[in-house]
């Protein structure tokens, strides 16, 4: 009970002290601060955050600034270094000692015709096809040709050998459709293999080739007329054969005009009786060989002079011996031929006379086949005005023996007697590139029954632009 006022004290004193405005006042100081105190915190751990993305920031544009140094570098040594090599060009690799050659050339000619034209038109007209009619025209690709030699193969002591590929497109057409006339198929012209010797000045060929009595360095000038020669089978003999052919230099080393020999042995041929592909003819009768030979003389770039010979059997049973012969079982092919060229200064002389019978198989006879004489031939005269622009008048003829080419009529003969083809061209020539205008006439004399006679004539324009690679 004493203590009871004392007690009593206190209890006013505490109740007086929360009732003070002053009291309440400082404790909602002190929530006031520490909620500052959180923001403060919040603030600085955002300020914390920033700064790190900061010092990101700059780590990043430190390591770009880097590389971007190291790329400067890079271009600077790049630009101070020498320029690199070329890429080697493409190569044909071969065996280690030869040498390839891949060339030809590309011919189109842009033609007319008043006629059409014994083995073709355009580019292989030759003189026109009896009791013909219809003018036409056209444009021929068939030329071009590509040719692929193959040289320095070692064949055994002074001896190398090689081989020649060559193809046109006279192979025919791809079908009969209405686009088969665009599409002209590849023909096989020369396949051979050859062997050397420049020690002996010999050469062997063997294989498909020009037989001795084509005057390959000896034709007529022409851009529309390559494969097909102007005057070919009328007044220009010879064909490709397989076969063998041995080249000799007769003054092997001489300075002055080179002396040749030729020998050749080539397969035999001819019209029929039986199959003319599968090597059942009357020339493939027994063996039977076309045999030729030639005599050569070039000065180069001068002049030049040859002289050839043909000879072959014929045997019209054919290969079994049973076919019935009409006129004669068996005869003789046999030929001779005479050319050469001259180029006195501006001019260009050429000629080529031949004679001979039963030569159907080597483009003779106006291409009759029967035991028929024929002589022909043909002329050039050219001149060169300018190192670029020249011009020619070419004649060439074929006249098989009238009597034989009767007797014949009906078994191998056609009935053709005579053709007489005149040519004028004026050419245009800078490096490997030629363009011509020609003009082609042709008459030719026929007959049907031995007794008629008839003269059929055909005209060709034609304009050709050529390239040589």
């Amino acid at each position: 009970m004493k203590r009871h006022p004392l007690f009593f004290a206190l209890i006013v004193a505490l109740g007086l002290t929360a009732a003070d405005p002053l009291f309440a006042q400082s404790t909602s100081k002190q929530d006031e601060i520490k909620a500052l105190k959180a923001t403060v915190a919040k603030q600085q751990q955002q300020l914390n955050q920033q700064q790190q993305d900061l010092q990101s920031l700059r780590d990043s544009i430190t390591k770009l600034e880097g590389e971007q140094g190291q790329q400067q570098a890079q271009i600077q040594a790049q630009a101070a270094a020498p320029p690199p090599p070329p890429p080697a060009a493409p190569t044909f690799t071969t065996t280690p000692g030869l040498s390839v050659a891949f060339h030809g050339f590309v011919d189109v000619t842009a033609f007319s015709q008043t006629k059409s034209f014994t083995f073709g038109n355009g580019q292989n007209a030759e003189f026109p096809i009896a009791g013909s009619r219809g003018s036409l025209s056209g444009v021929d690709v068939r030329n071009t040709r590509f040719l692929f030699d193959l040289i320095g193969a070692q064949v055994g002591g002074d001896w190398t050998g090689g081989g020649h590929l060559e193809m046109d497109f006279f192979g025919g057409n791809n079908g009969t459709g209405a686009y088969s006339q665009q599409q002209p198929l590849p023909r096989l012209r020369q396949g051979y293999l050859v062997m050397s010797n420049p020690t002996t000045g010999s050469t062997i060929k063997i294989g498909q080739q020009w037989d001795l009595m084509f005057p390959l360095e000896d034709l007529p000038d022409s851009l529309s007329h390559i494969a097909f020669p102007l005057g070919y089978g009328a007044g220009v003999i010879g064909w490709r054969f397989p076969g063998i052919a041995w080249l000799q230099d007769l003054n092997h080393g001489s300075t002055g005009p080179l002396w040749q020999f030729g020998l050749g042995a080539y397969e035999g041929t001819w019209n029929g009786p039986g199959s003319t592909i599968n090597y059942l003819t009357a020339g493939n009768a027994g063996f039977r060989p076309q045999v030729e030979a030639k005599v050569s003389v070039v000065q180069k770039d001068d002049w030049m002079l040859f002289a050839a010979a043909h000879y072959s059997q014929i045997d019209l049973a054919g290969v079994g011996g049973t076919e019935p012969t009409p006129i004669k079982r068996t005869f003789t092919s046999d030929a001779y031929e005479l050319g050469g060229s001259w180029t006195p200064g501006p001019w260009v002389l050429k000629a080529v006379v031949y004679t001979g019978s039963g030569i159907g198989e080597i483009f003779g006879d106006l291409a009759q086949f029967g035991d028929i004489k024929d002589t022909g031939g043909y002329g050039q005269v050219g001149f060169k005005f300018t190192p670029n622009w020249s011009a020619n008048l070419i004649y060439a003829t074929s006249k098989p023996n009238e009597n034989d080419v009767v007797t014949w009529l009906g078994k191998g003969s056609t009935g053709l007697l005579k053709s007489r083809q005149s040519t004028a061209s004026l050419q245009y020539s800078i490096g490997p590139f030629a363009y011509s205008l020609e003009f082609i006439h042709d008459i030719l004399d026929t007959t049907t029954n031995g007794t008629n006679r008839a003269t059929t004539s055909g005209n060709q324009v034609n304009l050709s632009a050529f390239y040589k690679f």
